[in-house]
C-alpha cells in the first residue's frame, strides 16, 4: 500500500515539476546564485588545503591547535604571490600589449614589403601569405575597435565586483571555516554517506571520493608548477638571447602548458607568429628553443614534477583531453584527465572484482584460489570506516 502512495506522489510530483519547469529552472538558478559564495569558498579552501597541511605538518610538527596558523600563513602566501605577480608582472604585460598593437601595422607592412621581394626575385608562391597578413590586419583592427567598445562594460564588471563585496566576503569566510574544521566537515559527510546509504555503496561512494581528491590534488598540483616553471625558463631563454616580448610570451607558453598535450602548441603558434611578424630570424629562433624546452619537459621536468600523478597511458591522456575538450571547451581539456584517470580506476576495480566473482583471472584462465566465495578486497573497510561514525 505504501509503496503505490509513494509512486503516486512520485508521479503527481513529476507532473507538477514538468508543467512549472521554467518557474523550477529560474528557482533553481536563484538558489545557485544564492549558494554560489560557497561554492567559491569551497574552491578556494580546496586549493590552499595543500598548502595549509604542508605548513601544518612540515613547520608545526602537526599539532591540531595551530592549525589556525597554518592557515593563516596560507593566506599570507597566497596574497604575497598574487601582489608579487600583480606589481611585477601585470604592467608589463600591458606594456608590451600595447607595443605590439601600436607597433602591429608596421610589423605587417614590413613582412608584406619582405613576401613581395621573395615572390619578385625568387619567384616562390607567397600570394595566400601576403592574403593572410592582409586579412589578419583587418581582423586586427577590429579586435581594436571591440577592445574599444568593450573599456566601459570592463569598467562596469569591476564596479560590479566592488559592489559585491558581501559575496566575496562570504568566500572567503567560508573557506577559512572549511580549512578550519576540515576533519569535522568530512566526518559529517562520511556519516550523511552512512546514514543514507547502504553499507556497501556508502563504502564505495568514500573510497571514489577519496581517490578522486587524490588524482585532482596530485594533477593540479604538479601541473601548476610544471607550467611555471615552463614559463620561468621560457622568459628566462628568451631574454638570454634577447627575443622581443619576452615576458607576454613566456605568461602564454606558461599558462597554456596547464592544458595537456594541446598545451604546448595552443601557446607556440600564436607566439610565433607575433614573432614572425616583428623579425622572421626571430621566429625560427623562438621556434628551436620551443622545441628544446618541450623536450626538456617531456623528459626531465615533467617526469620529476608530475610522476605517475593519474596513472593512466598516453593514449587515455589524449583520450579524455580531447572528450572533455568537445563536451565542455578549455575547462573540459584541464579537468579531463584526473576525472578520466578517477573513472578509470573504477572501472578496474569493476572489473577485477567480477573476474574475481568469476574464478579467472585476466586472460580467462581459472584463477587457482579465487572463487566466488574470495572476499572482495574492494568491499574491505579502512581503519577509519570501521569505527563508529560520530554524530554531526
Amino acid at each position: 500500500m505504501w509503496e503505490w502512495l509513494c509512486l503516486l506522489f512520485a508521479g503527481v510530483a513529476f507532473y507538477l515539476i514538468l508543467s512549472n519547469l521554467g518557474t523550477v529552472l529560474g528557482g533553481a538558478g536563484r538558489l545557485l546564485r544564492i549558494l554560489s559564495p560557497f561554492a567559491g569558498g569551497a574552491l578556494i579552501a580546496y586549493v590552499l588545503n595543500p598548502m595549509v597541511e604542508g605548513f601544518q605538518y612540515r613547520l608545526l610538527r602537526g599539532e591540531p591547535r595551530w592549525r589556525w596558523a597554518a592557515i593563516l600563513l596560507s593566506y599570507l602566501t597566497a596574497i604575497l604571490l598574487v601582489a608579487l605577480l600583480g606589481w611585477l608582472v601585470v604592467p608589463q604585460l600591458v606594456k608590451s600589449a600595447v607595443t605590439l598593437f601600436t607597433n602591429l601595422p608596421g610589423y605587417v607592412a614590413g613582412m608584406q614589403q619582405t613576401l613581395y621581394y621573395l615572390q619578385e626575385n625568387y619567384h616562390l608562391p607567397v600570394q595566400s601569405f601576403v592574403n593572410l597578413l592582409e586579412d589578419s590586419e583587418a581582423l586586427m583592427r577590429e579586435v581594436y575597435n571591440m577592445a574599444s567598445s568593450a573599456v566601459p562594460q570592463i569598467v562596469g564588471a569591476l564596479g560590479n565586483a566592488a559592489s559585491n563585496f558581501v559575496a566575496v566576503f562570504t568566500a572567503v569566510a567560508s573557506s577559512i571555516y572549511m580549512l578550519s574544521g576540515k576533519q569535522k566537515l568530512l566526518r559529517q559527510l562520511r556519516t550523511m554517506a552512512h546514514a543514507f546509504l547502504p553499507p556497501r555503496a556508502a563504502r564505495r561512494v568514500l573510497r571514489i571520493c577519496h581517490y578522486a581528491n587524490e588524482n585532482f590534488t596530485a594533477f593540479f598540483i604538479g601541473k601548476i608548477i610544471d607550467s611555471a616553471i615552463i614559463g620561468v625558463l621560457t622568459f628566462t631563454l628568451m631574454s638570454f638571447l634577447r627575443l622581443d616580448f619576452a615576458l607576454l610570451v613566456s605568461v602564454f607558453v606558461g599558462v597554456a602548458n596547464i592544458i595537456p598535450v594541446f598545451g604546448p602548441f595552443i601557446g607556440a603558434i600564436p607566439s610565433l607568429f607575433i614573432l614572425l611578424l616583428v623579425d622572421p630570424l626571430q621566429a625560427l629562433v623562438f621556434a628551436v628553443l620551443v622545441v628544446v624546452i618541450q623536450q626538456l619537459d617531456s623528459n626531465l621536468i615533467s617526469p620529476k614534477v608530475l610522476g605517475q600523478s593519474v596513472g593512466i597511458s598516453p593514449l587515455w591522456v589524449l583520450f579524455a583531453i580531447v572528450v572533455g575538450g568537445g563536451l565542455f571547451g578549455v575547462p573540459g581539456m584541464i579537468v579531463g584527465v584526473p576525472l578520466f584517470a578517477t573513472l578509470y580506476g573504477v572501472a578496474q576495480e569493476a572489473v577485477a572484482a567480477l573476474l574475481r566473482r568469476r574464478g579467472i583471472d585476466a586472460e580467462g584462465r581459472p584463477a587457482g584460489g579465487t572463487g566466488a566465495d574470495a572476499p572482495d578486497p574492494a568491499e574491505e573497510e579502512t581503519q577509519e570506516e570501521r569505527e563508529p561514525a560520530a554524530v554531526p
